[in-house]
């Protein structure tokens, strides 16, 4: 994994917000939700003082190491198995900025690291132990653009939208989107620098 501070390499969009009218979901995007230099800052810090991970998942008939390395901080513990860990301040900051937003209070954050084009992440739903069905997904990128497309699970004649997530962007999934779409990150053979993702959801017992 290469680490590297340059971050005047990352597009940061064309700014202003863009409400997606499609079926079965609600879609909201925010380019330069977060300035420049607050995107740097963040990229920089969870990029170097992340506790990253690499994680086993099942593909087919065996188990395989995901393309791509993951942190999780939650203030609900749905199993005995899970280590709790204390939010890092500039999560907290960045929670507060999203809850803000959005008027929903997030008691969990997924983080992914993108190191380079060859990770990414296929078509699914987001799963979670929680009951919360139709669970509203805020997303934040930091760091590298990278292609977020999206499909109707059940609706092949609804073309596929595709997004790309820039540095500082917001994503917010609510609603049905989570029941009726799929998402994906695909793999590239662009020469990319590495991106960083957060996923604020509400997990209910």
């Amino acid at each position: 994994m290469t680490l590297f501070n340059d971050t005047e390499l990352f597009s940061s969009g064309t700014g202003g917000k863009k409400q997606f009218d499609v079926p079965d979901a609600d879609l909201l995007l925010i380019d330069n939700f977060f300035s420049k230099e607050e995107s740097d800052y963040y990229y920089t810090t969870l990029l170097h003082q992340t506790q990253w991970r690499e994680y086993d998942m099942p593909m087919y008939d065996k188990v395989v190491t995901a393309p791509r390395m993951i942190s999780w901080y939650s203030d609900v513990n749905l199993d005995a198995t899970e280590s709790s860990q204390s939010w890092p301040s500039e999560l907290q900051v960045i929670r507060e900025r999203v809850e803000k937003e959005t008027h929903i209070l997030f008691n969990a954050v997924l983080l992914n690291l993108y190191r380079n084009g060859k990770d990414g992440v296929g078509w699914h739903s987001d799963k979670t132990k929680s009951s919360n069905k139709d669970m509203d997904i805020a997303s934040v990128t930091f760091g590298e653009t990278r292609m977020f497309r999206l499909r109707h699970k059940f609706r092949k004649e609804i073309p596929q939208i595709e997004i790309p997530l820039h540095h500082g962007t917001f994503l917010m999934m609510t609603g049905t989107t989570n029941s009726f779409w799929q998402h994906q990150v695909p793999k590239t053979s662009r020469d990319v620098l590495p991106r960083i993702n957060l996923t604020f959801r509400r997990i209910l017992k």
